[in-house]
């Protein structure tokens, strides 16, 4: 920290963390938050830091969020660095969201979709109203109560691709995803692979590992959808909208947006079998394209894929936007917006990184500042002299 070296800067520096402790605190007189309340009743913010912190933790991020003060790009990081002290002791098997418990589940596609719509929690067909019962304390909402689904609900895409509607993706840990056949799964379910490669590239067998390997250009779709599910949600929002408005020609469909538990599977060498060892909670997005088509494909429809942890709705439907504008140059489509351009997202989206560079310019810059404001006076006096 360069404030150090000022006079006096480490002793400010100190103040300034006590200072920053004592506001979090707030006024000792109300209940400090418990780790409990803020899992229990931030649950979306508890659930956007573990997406974008890539730790599926709920303690550790409801522990991020009151150590930031609230801030969710700073609890981001805090999740992030800690998890790069965790040893990997295994790589997961490709998360099979076919057979997901589901909890949510609609298609604004077909109106009667085999397992039917599951409208579930979402703040969809709610008045924006501010509820001031909520200032009461001690109320308890009840919720309904219905039976749970134990079968696999089939995706509905399955329908167009049975027809031959949907452009094929191709199979395998590089395409259509592992085990439960969705687009782009294993890009996100199992990018802790055992790759040597420093560079994501179409022709590689195994999935790129964002969390080991520094991003390169060109990106193959499984580092594209690594990066987007760590991406900013409100930056990957502004880009989503922007396809819609003509920066990308996205006519989307949301072919099915679901929400449930799904199991996390190993397979340890000493075992030599898979064993289940947690269920987790995760939005699966699969959006419909149109595709006129080219010399070498019919028309037809393509997707866009988004997954993330939790319930993480609008962030997972922004990804499958952007992950079907950033197939543009790939289907043969001209590419003319900013959520097209593959380097532009890949390189911007991450609020880590972007928080840094934006964040580096309160850090002491007298010597550059000095340099600059001497480069002016000369050339203000030789403009005067002429």
């Amino acid at each position: 920290m360069p404030y150090v070296a000022v006079k006096g800067g480490e002793q400010a520096i100190q103040n300034a963390e006590a200072l920053l402790q004592n506001r979090r605190r707030g006024d000792p007189a109300i209940p400090e938050l418990s780790l409990d309340q803020i899992e229990q009743q931030l649950t979306l913010a508890v659930e956007r830091v573990m997406c974008e912190g890539s730790l599926y933790d709920r303690e550790l991020a409801a522990l991020a969020i009151k150590q930031s003060w609230g801030d969710l790009v700073e609890a981001i990081f805090l999740l992030r660095a800690y998890r790069t002290t965790l040893p990997r002791f295994y790589y997961s098997q490709p998360l099979d969201t076919s057979k997901m418990q589901i909890q949510r589940r609609i298609s604004a596609i077909f109106k009667d979709v085999p397992g039917g719509q599951r409208l579930g929690t979402t703040f969809d067909y709610i008045h924006r109203l501010l509820d001031f019962k909520l200032i009461a304390e001690g109320q308890v909402p009840t919720a309904p109560e219905a039976e749970a689904i134990t079968e696999p609900v089939p995706r509905v895409i399955d329908t167009l691709d049975r027809e031959g509607l949907m452009q094929a993706e191709e199979q395998g840990s590089r395409g259509a995803g592992g085990r439960g056949q969705g687009a782009g799964e294993e890009f996100f379910n199992n990018p802790q692979s055992t790759v040597n490669s420093q560079q994501s590239t179409i022709n590689s067998p195994q999935p790129f590992d964002l969390t080991r390997q520094p991003l390169t250009f060109p990106a193959g779709r499984d580092a594209r959808l690594q990066n987007l599910v760590r991406a900013d949600e409100g930056f990957l929002l502004s880009l989503a909208y922007s396809t819609q408005r003509g920066y990308g020609r996205n006519h989307p469909f949301a072919g099915e947006i679901r929400m449930g538990e799904v199991e996390v599977v190993i397979c340890p060498e000493e075992l030599g079998f898979e064993i289940a060892i947690a269920d987790i909670t995760v939005t699966e997005v699969q959006m419909v394209n149109q595709f006129k088509g080219s010399k070498e494909l019919p028309a037809q429809f393509t997707r866009g894929y988004g997954l993330t942890f939790g319930y993480n709705e609008r962030k997972a439907m922004s990804m499958a936007l952007v992950d079907r504008a950033m197939r543009a140059e790939e289907l043969g489509e001209t590419v003319e917006g900013p959520a097209q351009s593959v380097e532009f997202v890949l390189s911007h989206s991450d609020n880590v990184e972007a928080q840094g560079f934006v964040q580096h310019l309160k850090l002491p810059h007298y010597i550059d500042f000095q340099s600059e404001l001497n480069l002016v006076r000369k050339i203000r006096q030789q403009q005067n002299n002429s």
